[in-house]
C-alpha cells in the first residue's frame, strides 16, 4: 500500500493503518532498533512502540515521508532504551563508539546553542551529505544514523574492516573541513 494511503488511514483513525504500517515497515524499523540494541526482543518492543507513537502523532502531524518519520521514532525509542542499559550488557558499545567518532567533528549541544542554531547545523550537514558520492553517503548514514557496526558495513560494501574504518575517518575529516568552511564553530 502506498504511504499516502496509509497516512490517510491514520487520519481516519482506522486501526488497519497499524497493520499496513507493520507490513511495509516492520523489517526497516526492526533493523534500525536492532543495530542500536542488539537484542531482538527489545528491538521488537521498540518497533511496537513505534506504531503506537505513530498512531498518537498522526494526526495532527502529516509526515511527508512515512519511512523517515517511522525511522526517527524507532531510533529515538531505541536510543532511550539503550540509555537504560550499560554498553557492556547491551549493544556491545556500538552506539557509543559510533557517536564518539563524531565528537571531534560535530560541536557539543552547548556550543551548538552558542554558535549556530540546530536547523542551520542540520542544513549544513544535509549540504555535506548531498555532495558526497553515493557509497560514502551510504556509509556515513549507516554508521552514524543506523549505528551499523564496522564489521557489518565492511561485509555490505565488500571491503575489509580496515578499509571501512579508513573511509569513515576520511569522511569525518571531510565533514570537519566542510563545517570549518561554513563557519560552524567546533
Amino acid at each position: 500500500m502506498e504511504d499516502s494511503k496509509i497516512i490517510d488511514l491514520y487520519w481516519k483513525r482506522a486501526e488497519i493503518a497499524i497493520g499496513e504500517t507493520a507490513k511495509k515497515y516492520s523489517r526497516y524499523c526492526h533493523a534500525i532498533s536492532f543495530n542500536i540494541l542488539h537484542n531482538r526482543e527489545d528491538a521488537e518492543e521498540c518497533v511496537n512502540d513505534t506504531y503506537l507513537k505513530a498512531w498518537n502523532a498522526i494526526p495532527p502531524k502529516r509526515p511527508n515521508c512515512l519511512a523517515a518519520f517511522l525511522g526517527k521514532i524507532t531510533r529515538n525509542l531505541s536510543l532511550d532504551k539503550f540509555k537504560k542499559y550499560s554498553a557492556d550488557k547491551r549493544g556491545h558499545g556500538q552506539m557509543e563508539i559510533a557517536l564518539s567518532e563524531l565528537d571531534e567533528v560535530i560541536p557539543s549541544a552547548t556550543s551548538v546553542e552558542q554558535a549556530i542554531d540546530e536547523k542551520e547545523l542540520a542544513e549544513s550537514l544535509d549540504r555535506f551529505l548531498g555532495g558526497l558520492p553515493k557509497q560514502k553517503r551510504m556509509m556515513f548514514v549507516q554508521r552514524y544514523w543506523y549505528l551499523m557496526s564496522i564489521q557489518t558495513m565492511a561485509e555490505q560494501f565488500s571491503i575489509s574492516e580496515s578499509q571501512a574504518k579508513s573511509a569513515l575517518f576520511r569522511i569525518r575529516n571531510e565533514l570537519k573541513s566542510h563545517f570549518e568552511r561554513e563557519g560552524v564553530v567546533l
